[in-house]
């Protein structure tokens, strides 16, 4: 049987940790930065962990 190809734009996006969680950029970061607050952006900047709704289909792009 062949092998299982890693979905090309999943794994420019996604990471998984040591422990298996999966970590993800936010959204909302690109443009519109100037009308936006400082509190805002800075928080979107942090990484975030994928939630549990969407874990499975993740890590079926990912070939895990």
């Amino acid at each position: 049987m062949p092998k299982q190809k890693t979905h090309s734009g999943s794994k420019k996006r996604f990471k998984i940790t040591g422990s298996g969680k999966i970590k993800k950029q936010q959204a909302g970061m690109r443009h519109n930065l100037e009308h936006k607050s400082s509190r805002v952006t800075r928080r979107l900047n942090r990484d975030q962990i994928v939630s549990g709704n969407d874990l499975k289909a993740v890590k079926k792009l990912l070939g895990r």
